[in-house]
């Protein structure tokens, strides 16, 4: 008999934050001979017919999957077994196929120790709801950096994601900084006013930079062990995409550490290379079999929303003073490769509202100018604004209607409105793009923006003047949550804090032949 709580996702958290944080906990078993799931469970990715499913064991083990659309797991689907081994971290994931639209789907995991085939674990269980073929209201959150700049898991744990739970979203769009591979924690940090944050729970791996294999693993396993993660993962699933704490801060290719004394691992490509294999590993990102290291990608969630992914680190040059006059391999952001694909499949694409989820703002003033897009110069596109310019352009030509832009990256909240009539560069329509995160981290900004596609700053929220790096204890974690209404197609936006307070709210209008 399983032992787990597994509520609808209706009813979750409709009880107490205990009655939260039991969800997805790692199955204890009385016999310490026989597995244990470790991290809890993974959904993500999922469309109108599938989803990717996530665990991990204590041990090699072989893993028993099982589908459901009950929670009593009647007339269950037996999917063959996959093998937990130390070559992924006795981490397993896979794509669940053949699913019906717009269903609540229950998957069971039990695991068979290899060296002893008859010692089983306990089971252990999640679910998600797979995306509509027809019309129906949708919600979805976003934000994203978790456990940043010293701040880790303290007694309230990460409470952003046990805020965003209570609204039952149908997807987590996760911005990247998923994890800080480059930021070690200590067991107390002393804060402005003479308290002390004290991070509970730290494990080896978080006490310095990850740099080979097994200690970018750890940054993921770190952020599991958080009892509101592991809840969120149990009953929501989460849409992943990276930005640069994944491998190093601000890394590209001219990232280098010869002055950084905290790596013995000097080639920023060796870095990326191990944290784009346990990137993989520890997450229900979907394969692509042509590159399977892939990041970017398209999620269809039913005829009113498609999800264009984008990666905007591993295709870019290398960082520069970004204010070429001339469009080069030094000036690309997303690559021609990238590039090419998304012009299609925004093309192609017939639903409703096209959302764009970015892992980096484009009118922020980030590094200088040199890490983003926005170089600080307001002026006409140069530089990386170059290859931004030329996909708005499309997006004007081909009268693809109902694009919006969703990021995180700079740690405070924000909506803008981008208007070609008070742009540098005005071949364009105009557009919003929403910015929201820390989920837990140190809070910061706000930045300058750039004027050269005409940002208008419509709202912010972020630390007074001179107040940096603000711990989560401060309050100042955000998020954003996005519904879509079936019958008038409206997209409403919401900036939240962790408290749950409704920063600002705006409600777009669809236009153009989706409609």
């Amino acid at each position: 008999m399983t032992k787990l709580i597994r509520p609808t996702r209706r009813a979750m958290l409709a009880g107490s934050a205990a009655f939260a944080a039991g969800l997805a906990m790692p199955s204890l078993s009385r016999a310490s001979s026989r597995p244990v799931f470790t991290h809890g469970v993974q959904s993500g990715d999922v469309d109108t017919t599938s989803g990717m499913i996530w665990t991990r064991t204590d041990r090699p083990a072989r893993v028993q999957m099982e589908v459901s659309t009950t929670e009593s797991f009647a007339n269950a689907r037996q999917l063959a077994p996959m093998n937990a081994l130390p070559n992924h971290d006795m981490a397993v994931k896979r794509l669940v196929e053949g699913l019906p639209s717009d269903q609540d789907i229950f998957y069971r995991f039990t695991a068979a120790d290899l060296n002893d085939i008859n010692a089983t674990s306990e089971p252990i269980i999640g679910q998600f709801r797979t995306a509509p073929t027809a019309r129906r209201n949708i919600r979805f959150a976003w934000s994203g950096d978790t456990a940043g700049q010293g701040w880790g898991i303290d007694d309230d744990g990460m409470r952003t994601y046990a805020t965003m739970a209570t609204h039952k979203p149908d997807f987590f769009l996760h911005s990247g900084d998923t994890i800080y591979a480059d930021g070690p924690l200590e067991d107390e940090v002393q804060l402005d006013d003479g308290t002390m944050w004290k991070n509970t729970t730290i494990i080896d791996e978080k006490r310095k930079v990850a740099e080979t294999l097994d200690e970018y693993r750890g940054q993921w396993k770190y952020n599991m062990m958080d009892d509101h993660v592991r809840a969120l993962n149990a009953v929501v699933p989460t849409f992943m995409q990276w930005d640069d704490h994944e491998v190093v801060n601000n890394w590209s290719s001219s990232r280098s550490l010869m002055e950084d004394d905290r790596y013995s691992e000097k080639s920023v490509h060796v870095l990326a290379a191990r944290a784009s294999q346990a990137f993989h590993e520890m997450t229900p990102l979907r394969i692509t079999p042509s590159e399977p290291g892939r990041v970017y990608r398209k999620i269809n969630y039913g005829p009113m929303l498609d999800v264009f992914f984008l990666d905007l680190r591993s295709y870019r040059g290398a960082n520069s003073d970004n204010v070429q006059t001339e469009m080069s391999q030094a000036t690309q952001i997303l690559g021609d490769e990238q590039m090419a694909w998304l012009n299609r499949e925004l093309t192609n694409s017939s639903a409703t509202w096209k959302v764009i989820a970015c892992d980096m703002p484009l009118g922020l003033v980030v590094g200088g100018g040199q890490e983003a897009v926005g170089n600080g110069d307001n002026g006409p596109a140069k530089g990386r604004e170059l290859e931004i310019a030329g996909l708005l352009r499309f997006i004007k030509t081909a009268r693809i209607d109902n694009v919006v832009w969703f990021t995180a990256d700079v740690h405070y909240t924000a909506a803008h409105y981008y208007n070609p009539e008070k742009a540098q560069f005005q071949d364009f329509d105009p557009f919003w793009e929403f910015v929201s995160g820390p989920l837990h981290a140190g809070t910061f900004g706000p930045n300058d923006l750039d004027a050269t596609f005409g940002p208008e700053l419509k709202f912010v929220k972020a630390p007074e003047a001179g107040q940096v790096n603000l711990p989560p204890s401060a309050g100042l974690q955000f998020f954003g949550l996005v519904d879509i209404d079936a019958k008038t197609q409206q997209m409403k936006v919401r900036l939240m804090d962790r408290a749950d307070t409704e920063l600002y709210t705006v409600t777009l209008d669809p236009v153009g032949a989706a409609i």
